[in-house]
């Protein structure tokens, strides 16, 4: 046998100690010299040659599966990469008029050109509202931080001798807080004048009070005579969805931690109200809680003007009182026109929506509603807040306001007309 024996790399220094064994003497127990014949040598060799080629062979599928395992999480998180970048490139493209898709859902009636009659009409000077009725304002997102949310339309009411309302809601409160809310206010204005009501939200407003509607409407159901929705997000917010949903926009930037800073620290609000108007929760909403059939529902949606000469649009939200030498108030005014104006622009270049910069036309449509799409450019803030260059030749918000309850109870009393006529 040669002295040289080939085995695998890591086990040669045993081989070499090995073959010297096989060649010299070994000392046996008896005390006596005894050589290892060839044969018996050839068997260890193979036993000790198969051993050692077994141990890297088995190192080497550890080796292999570790590989395998790193490979494959690897892939898996580029794979999570890639749909992440997919969720952030295409938004909330997919959402946006989710509910004019919807095969279950009941078509809408287009009300604009009766609306624009209506409104034309009060323009000359003549009201149809009856003052038999309740009229209940529902402001929305931040309106207890606008002084003059709705109180210029209320005002106007009041001097038509109609009962009107603003409801004393925690506009940065979830939509079921809210609801809860308004039902109780339906409720203890029913008790006080004996009167239905009829119901205007605009923005998240419109939704808490459809919510209350859906929840409370066996017990609402003698008190309530219409709502009418301006500007409301009833399918969901592409502005909410890409601010807090995972792997949107907002998470790049920690939007989401900035608004529950300023949400909840420092306007002592709550984050599910902002949370409430995504695709994911109106759809999880939606889906427990309809509006009644029965019930006369109008809603109202903009487009904003994204001009260059919206940016110089102030819209006056309060007043500041001055000190008590100069018994004056001065007009605080914000440029709500020209922010609304660059969102509105940011919907249009990114999902190819008309939007009046924070609710997008589509999702402010309400199944089995008379909907209202005035050609007029008009942003988010306008239905609430007047602006410093509002047109003398136009209507004012409390007119359009004025004109949508209008066409709610002409739409409740066609409705009353044709449930009489299917009970003949």
């Amino acid at each position: 046998m040669d002295n040289e024996i080939r085995v695998p790399h890591n086990g040669q220094k045993i081989m070499a100690l090995a073959s010297e064994e096989i060649k010299e003497p070994i000392l046996s127990n008896n005390g006596h010299d005894a050589s290892l014949d060839a044969p018996n040598a050839q068997v260890v060799l193979d036993e000790i040659t198969s051993n050692l080629e077994e141990g890297p062979s088995q190192n080497n599928i550890v080796l292999v599966q570790s590989n395998q395992t790193t490979s494959i999480s690897r892939i898996a998180s580029f794979q999570g990469l890639i749909e992440r970048v997919r969720r952030t490139v295409r938004g909330s493209f997919d959402d946006i008029g989710w509910l004019q898709r919807s095969p279950e859902m009941a078509p809408v009636e287009d009300g604009t050109e009766r609306f624009t009659n209506i409104l034309e009409i009060i323009r000359h000077d003549v009201h149809m509202l009856p003052n038999s009725m309740v009229y209940l304002l529902v402001p929305g997102l931040f309106s207890n931080h606008g002084p003059l949310y709705f109180t210029s339309t209320k005002a106007t009411f009041l001097k038509m001798g109609l009962t009107c309302h603003i409801a004393k809601i925690h506009s940065e409160a979830s939509v079921e807080k809210n609801a809860r809310e308004i039902k109780e206010c339906i409720e203890e204005i029913h008790w006080g004048s004996k009167k239905r009501v009829f119901i205007l939200g605009h923005s998240k407003g419109g939704i808490d009070s459809a919510a209350a509607l859906s929840m409370y409407w066996p017990d609402l159901r003698d008190k309530v005579a219409g709502l009418a929705l301006a500007q409301s997000p009833y399918g969901g917010s592409p502005i909410a969805s890409d601010i807090l949903r995972e792997g949107q926009i907002g998470d790049y930037f920690n939007v989401r931690k900035l608004m529950e800073i300023l949400i909840g620290k420092v306007i002592k609000g709550d984050l599910q109200a902002l949370e409430d108007l995504t695709y994911e929760k109106r759809k999880e909403f939606l889906k427990k809680h309809e509006l009644p059939k029965e019930l006369p529902v109008v809603c109202f949606h903009t487009e904003a003007n994204i001009s260059p000469a919206v940016l110089a649009t102030l819209s006056h939200v309060a007043h500041a009182e001055l000190p008590r030498f100069a018994p004056l108030s001065m007009p605080v005014v914000m440029p709500l026109g020209a922010t609304l104006a660059a969102s509105a622009q940011l919907l249009q270049t990114r999902y190819g929506e008309k939007s009046d910069g924070l609710v997008t036309c589509r999702d402010a449509e309400v199944p089995g509603s008379v909907v209202v799409r005035p050609k007029r450019k008009l942003d988010h803030a306008w239905m609430v807040y007047s602006s410093t260059k509002d047109d003398p030749l136009e209507a004012d918000a409390s007119q359009v306001c004025e004109a949508l309850l209008t066409l709610v109870m002409e739409v409740g009393l066609r409705k009353n007309h044709l449930i009489s006529l299917r009970d003949e």
